[in-house]
């Protein structure tokens, strides 16, 4: 496995042009990313982290103007990406009719439009790209298994799974081990609130209440 600085990331988008897994830094935790339209490369993202298949991975775009061609998108939820993309809200999104699910990701996605590194990467990748979490997934995951704060553990994780991931792009210590805030956004309904994380919860009500939308529950 690579170690890669972060001024080389157009060479981390061209791994991932060919096809091969990366590691990069958040401030939460460092993600495993792959290309999403890629079922090869994505399968390899589900084998390293132990991953049931009815656990989709997380789709990102490079931008929030890029979740209406694809996405169906309620009032509520242009609220919330017109407010808080890009950053560490990812939204549930139907797909739009005719659009083609992609099987990594499943049907509703779950969509985030990253900021920083991941988000300078996924702009440079001309293409939306598969995400999780370094680490074993649950119900696999035994108590010492945790996100990779570091390269180090980046590196401990790939060893210990056989994953292949081609490079990391160190950014040093990722300090906030938290997941992302997760929305639930249907057409027709309200949105739901499903995990918090990151985003505040109160900041998803300040979102949505000047524009006149209804409270998340």
């Amino acid at each position: 496995m690579d170690v890669l600085t972060l001024d080389q990331l157009p060479g981390a988008a061209r791994l991932l042009a060919a096809g091969k897994v990366i590691a990069v830094p958040t401030p939460r935790w460092y993600m495993l990313c792959a290309r999403a339209a890629d079922p090869t490369v994505t399968s390899k993202v589900f084998r390293a982290k132990q991953r049931p298949e009815h656990k989709p991975l997380l789709l990102l775009l490079d931008s929030p103007t890029t979740s209406g061609a694809l996405f169906e998108l309620s009032d509520d939820a242009c609220r919330l990406i017109g407010a808080l993309w890009p950053g560490d809200l990812a939204l549930r999104l139907p797909w739009k009719p005719g659009a083609e699910p992609l099987p990594a990701v499943g049907s509703p996605a779950l969509v985030g439009c990253p900021d920083g590194v991941l988000g300078e990467l996924v702009a440079l990748a001309g293409e939306p790209l598969a995400a999780a979490v370094c680490s074993i997934s649950t119900p696999a995951a035994g108590d010492e298994d945790r996100p990779a704060l570091t390269p180090g553990q980046v590196a401990a994780f790939d060893q210990a799974t056989g994953a292949g991931i081609a490079a990391v792009l160190d950014d040093g210590i990722c300090p906030q081990g938290r997941h992302m805030t997760i929305v639930d956004c249907p057409t027709g309904a309200a949105a739901h609130l499903q995990r918090e994380g990151t985003v505040h919860a109160r900041a998803i009500e300040a979102a949505l209440a000047p524009a006149g939308g209804p409270h998340v529950g």
